[in-house]
């Protein structure tokens, strides 16, 4: 898609795409699909930290909130409850060149996101293997001797010190020195957000890049720690015939953005799928007023870790212990096996009801069950002594993280179901 196009989409979609939803079951998948190509467009940049993305994202959002007549909840009668935190950011330059072959980012290799900014070229490369390490004292020693900014250092076998040590890569990463350091892995690239920054500057590459004699290498990483980054919870409700009484439906908007000025993490299944059921559900309940009011919540700072949703339960706008029932819903793309509910065991009544609605209407292959986790946005809910669930879809191609999870990847099979399936539950909590 063009930037041209891409502008052109999410204007359109902005300034119209809020019309009153018919509600057919073949309109369903349409429907979602088209918020989700907006919010998953490259023109969001990954609705991150630079750019302006999640800002992008945030007004789009409050846009549809509008048109679906829900009610701000946050001061000043907006949809908006502000919140800040440190993150640290890739706003420019990402380049890392072997024996002068230029590498592309987010598909030869990632960044760590807690590296520090780092410029040099035609570097040596020196391999450093960690296997031969048996002790915290023999790692400090080596540490001293990795000092040396003018070389880019390989070091291998990283998980071997890891088992020697007893601890995970990520706080190996983190003692490191101020530098540039090469890391091999097997396992697919996943990139996140980092909120701090570290001294050195370290890149994971595949094995089959490793494999490659590299003499020389040229970096260049452009990198800046945001200590205040503004983030928004967007908070919108659709009072009952019990006004002080809720039922919460919650998803975050926010994804990776952008490592450098290239690779986009668009996070169309992670979670522009679930904001997009979110709006779904908000557009459907505005005109069918529940018992209960229902109050939306587009949350920011997940991928951070769980940062809008801890801020909105430590500073709630609404009571806490008035919800009767919270369901998060994220990764809502491909439901070719079902749905996984999280806090299924700690709720029983509830998933039992869930399954049983499942099995009339015979909606879904499966509803799993999955135990306590703070994988998501309910976590702090139920912390804080709220029923949640967390629900997320079981199918797909695998794209998480990643610089492929596109909405062109995404199936969309059996979500018109799952749409059904959450109308049917939330109608039926007392």
């Amino acid at each position: 898609m063009t930037k041209f196009c891409s502008a052109l989409l999410i204007s359109l979609i902005l300034s119209c795409g809020a019309k009153a939803q018919t509600w057919s079951d073949k309109a369903t998948i349409p429907w979602l699909m088209s918020r989700i190509s907006v919010l998953a467009d490259t023109g969001m940049h990954g609705r991150g930290y630079v750019k302006g993305g999640r800002e992008k994202a945030a007004a789009y959002i409050q846009k549809q909130f509008k048109a679906y007549h829900l009610k701000p909840v946050g001061a000043g009668k907006s949809y908006l409850q502000h919140y800040y935190f440190p993150v640290n950011t890739f706003p420019g330059k990402m380049e890392l060149t072997f024996n002068h072959n230029k590498l592309q980012a987010g598909k030869d290799f990632i960044i760590d996101a807690k590296s520090a900014a780092f410029s040099a070229t035609n570097m040596k490369v020196e391999k450093t293997d960690l296997s031969t390490i048996n002790s915290s004292a023999q790692w400090k020693k080596m540490r001293l001797t990795l000092s040396n900014p003018t070389k880019l250092h390989y070091l291998d076998n990283i998980d071997s010190l890891c088992k020697v040590l007893g601890v995970r890569r990520s706080t190996i990463v983190s003692e490191l020195p101020k530098g540039c350091f090469l890391i091999p892995q097997k396992d697919k690239f996943i990139w996140t957000v980092a909120r701090t920054a570290m001294k050195a500057t370290v890149f994971y590459i595949d094995t089959a890049t490793a494999a490659i004699n590299i003499s020389t290498a040229d970096v260049q990483v452009q990198a800046k720690l945001l200590p205040k980054a503004k983030s928004d919870n967007i908070i919108g409700i659709v009072p009952g015939e019990v006004k002080d009484s809720f039922i919460f439906v919650t998803a975050h908007y926010d994804h990776l953005g952008m490592m450098g000025n290239k690779a986009i993490f668009t996070g169309a299944s992670d979670n522009a799928s679930g904001t997009a059921m979110l709006l779904y559900l908000a557009n459907y309940f505005h005109a069918r007023p529940q018992h209960y009011s229902m109050v939306f919540i587009s949350f920011s700072g997940e991928e951070a870790g769980l940062m809008g949703s801890k801020y909105f339960t430590k500073h709630p706008l609404l009571p806490l212990k008035n919800i009767k029932f919270l369901t998060n819903i994220d990764i809502m793309g491909d439901a070719t096996d079902g749905i996984t509910v999280v806090n299924a065991t700690e709720y029983p009544a509830q998933f039992n009801m869930l399954q049983n609605i499942n099995a009339k209407y015979d909606y879904l292959p499966q509803v799993r069950s999955r135990g306590k986790a703070a994988n998501s946005d309910h976590y702090h809910f139920t912390e804080a002594g709220v029923p949640s669930f967390f629900i997320y879809t079981n199918g797909g191609k695998g794209y998480y993280h990643d610089i492929y999870d596109s909405a062109e990847s995404l199936s969309m099979t059996g979500i018109d179901k799952i749409a059904r399936l959450l109308i049917d539950f939330i109608g039926e909590i007392k």
